[in-house]
């Protein structure tokens, strides 16, 4: 299967979660056992060699992505998620996305000093979730190698927002 390929299994959307924004679902994605494998394959190979101690998974799809990822490299998972979801003491960042403003969060014995992370998510769009996990990751004394996503939406423009790292995409919609 090629990369080209998968954006045929990705299921668009329009008018979610509000009138204007066209939605891409990667359920469908996730579905497709060999696409789902693809992705965790292609995305394996280019961090096996690279010194990394932990992936973030941003809440929620990044959990699925980053999971499997972290399983595959034989790292652990660091979860952030929307504020008030995390049980422990938490570190907060505040964004804005496409359709509005949000926080998330982070245990603050997440990542420590030093520690070298991956950010994962299913989707660039306006970079502020992406941004405010790297101002988490930074904020605990982490270094984020690369934010790393399934699809970006280059129009967005939230590449700009992540200036400070490297971004990879696997899939780009203009």
């Amino acid at each position: 299967m090629k990369i080209i390929d998968l954006k045929k299994i990705i299921r668009e959307i329009p008018d979610y979660p509000k009138k204007g924004i066209l939605f891409y679902d990667i359920t469908t994605l996730l579905k497709d056992a060999k696409a789902f494998q693809k992705i965790v394959d292609i995305l394996g190979n280019r961090y096996v060699d690279k010194k990394i101690d932990l992936i973030v998974g941003i809440d929620a799809r990044g959990f699925i992505i980053g999971a499997a990822l972290a399983y595959k490299l034989g790292k652990g998972l660091v979860l952030v998620r929307k504020k008030g979801k995390l049980p422990y003491k938490t570190i907060r960042a505040s964004y804005q996305l496409e359709y509005g403003a949000d926080e998330i969060e982070m245990h603050q014995d997440a990542v420590t000093k030093g520690q070298s992370v991956i950010i994962v998510d299913d989707l660039l769009a306006t970079g502020g979730t992406a941004a405010a996990t790297v101002e988490l990751v930074e904020k605990s004394g982490g270094k984020v190698k690369e934010c790393v996503f399934i699809i970006e939406l280059e129009g967005l423009k939230g590449r700009d927002k992540l200036e400070s790292v490297p971004v990879f995409s696997l899939l780009k919609y203009t």
